[in-house]
């Protein structure tokens, strides 16, 4: 039987042409329908269901700024010094939102063969790092650029990389025991050393002179690669007004109940939280609040989270707050390599004349060429690309997408794998069920402030994730092991809205559907889910075909 329902209004945002009769029809659902609350979540389930306003920005006469981010979000920006969409570079990871979110989802499977990130869809980027310590290489962006403006060049050549997909068989054999089978499969990326810009034998004087230190990395071709998926971008302004308390209750409940075989990532919970964002100290009135987007929680709030963060880095796009070009982690090695590169000073001084017609900054136009790169490189005092205007749009955007409500939540098969996926113990760590605070917006910039943005406070939430961490062990898995529970709303719309051939769930796009997603989680015995994933094996496969039918819903 279906929990009482609840009734509201349905005020639904679409765009274009697939525009949605604003109706007074009252719908009477059960509470896990409106996966967003009353203020986040659309109606919409078509291909353009991930790119709605929600409820609440349009009732704060937010629409049109929501319709600017949203151009701001589709196009490309472009490498011309001025006009719209400018200043692309001069090295770059992508040169949209959308190329990494197609249609706003999370990105699209890798296919076997060469890496390939100039068309929209994947969304993977590549993580290289010391697998002696875990660390990214200091020598490449945390997210590393793989594209570039002439004359400079990419610190990674991606038509040099390539992505290889590998099968692997688990303690059950791939196999149920009524005898039905499913196939595991998972990325290993390989990076030669001609690949690797800062690799190139010309430059390592001047490396060993700069002290980079895991210069032995580069120069041994030691380092480790990995693909990590970008997550989709609805409904993150709705874990934003999750409070701290509530995340770090969550936290205390899991350290009690010890059912982690890993336990809990040290570097967050030790039977108190830290590791507070914008904070070296364990008193959050220093800091700006939990960490709560990314894999590896690095990010929080959502006003300097990581598509506040993308919005500069990705295109690297430089704002008023942030006047200086996303580097290498060592902040000198691409500069250092582009200063004593001959085909970028052939080229410099044609490149810089439009950036600085007016010869504004002097040490861009000394005598001597390789001090103009670096010092334009590492330049603290570039000029602003995107306007403070155009940023407050873009968040309103971001913290304005809607949550898909859930579908089919009046057949029975829902009811049954909502049931089973509660009781064999997925709902443990992708909790169903958050309830938001006032949602006070806090921006580490001092930019953004609670009239700037559209809000969602008090409302009950359905993403199915603990915002927690856990390991799963799986074979070439996410760097570190540490994954936060990633949320579950929305997903099985994923491949109608994109056209994927794919579900691509899991980190790195490994699982192409849901039966192989929830057996990489029972993939190792040291899993954290593993005991959940022999439950879910021994069910019946009617069972088993009702939780899918509900996580393919939610």
């Amino acid at each position: 039987m279906l929990m009482a329902g609840v009734s509201m209004v349905m005020f639904t945002a679409c765009k274009d042409a697939e525009k949605e009769e604003i109706t007074d029809e009252i719908i009477t659902m059960p509470e896990w329908y409106f996966a967003g609350g009353k203020l986040g979540t659309t109606s919409l389930n078509t291909t353009t269901c991930f790119e709605q306003m929600t409820p609440a920005t349009e009732n704060a006469g937010m629409a049109d700024r929501f319709d600017h981010g949203d151009i701001l979000a589709e196009k490309s920006f472009n490498s011309n010094p001025d006009g719209v969409r400018h200043g692309l570079g001069p090295v770059y990871v992508r040169s949209s939102c959308q190329h990494c979110h197609p249609v706003y989802s999370h990105g699209t499977s890798v296919p076997e063969g060469q890496y390939e990130t100039s068309t929209v869809g994947n969304g993977t980027l590549l993580v290289v790092y010391d697998p002696t310590t875990d660390a990214y290489v200091t020598w490449l962006a945390g997210m590393p650029q793989l594209h570039a403006v002439r004359p400079f060049k990419a610190p990674l050549d991606e038509s040099q990389i390539n992505v290889h997909w590998l099968t692997a068989t688990d303690g059950w054999g791939n196999q149920f025991p009524d005898g039905e089978t499913y196939e595991l499969q998972y990325p290993e990326v390989t990076i030669p050393a001609s690949a690797v810009y800062a690799a190139r034998p010309e430059f390592q004087e001047a490396l060993q002179a700069l002290g980079v230190k895991d210069y032995d990395v580069l120069a041994n071709e030691t380092w480790a690669v990995r693909l990590e998926n970008t997550i989709a971008v609805y409904g993150s302004g709705l874990l934003d007004a999750i409070t701290d308390e509530d995340i770090i209750a969550q936290y205390q409940k899991e350290y009690e109940d010890g059912y982690m075989q890993n336990g809990l990532n040290p570097a967050y919970y030790d039977g108190h939280y830290k590791n507070y964002y914008g904070s070296n100290s364990d008193d959050n009135s220093k800091g700006y609040g939990v960490k709560r987007f990314t894999y590896a929680l690095t990010r929080g709030p959502l006003q300097d989270g990581a598509g506040a963060n993308a919005i500069w880095n990705i295109p690297n796009v430089t704002r008023s707050d942030r006047r200086y070009h996303y580097l290498d982690l060592n902040g000198k090695v691409y500069a250092t390599c582009a200063a004593n590169d001959p085909e970028v000073q052939a080229g410099f001084e044609d490149y810089i004349s439009k950036i600085d017609p007016n010869k504004e900054h002097a040490d861009w136009w000394t005598d001597k060429v390789s001090d103009n790169i670096f010092n334009y490189i590492t330049s603290k005092e570039l000029p602003v690309e995107m306007t403070d205007a155009q940023f407050t749009s873009m968040m309103v955007w971001h913290r304005g997408l809607a949550v898909p409500a859930a579908r089919n939540v009046d057949n029975p098969r829902f009811e049954r794998g909502r049931v089973l996926f509660e009781k064999i113990g997925c709902a443990y760590c992708h909790r169903p069920t958050w309830t938001t605070g006032a949602d006070e917006i806090r921006d580490p910039n001092g930019k953004l402030t609670n009239a700037d943005m559209p809000r969602y406070p008090y409302q009950k939430i359905w993403p199915y994730t603990d915002m927690v961490q856990h390991k799963l062990m799986m074979e070439n898995d996410i760097r570190t092991g540490w994954c936060r529970t990633t949320p579950l709303w929305g997903r099985g719309l994923h491949q109608k809205a994109t056209g994927d051939a794919s579900q691509a769930r899991l980190h790195d796009t490994r699982a192409r559907n849901v039966i192989e997603a929830i057996m990489w989680h029972g993939y190792s015995t040291q899993s954290d889910a593993y005991r959940t994933v022999e439950q879910f094996r021994e069910l019946p496969k009617e069972d088993r075909d009702c939780i899918v039918f509900f996580l393919n819903s939610i």
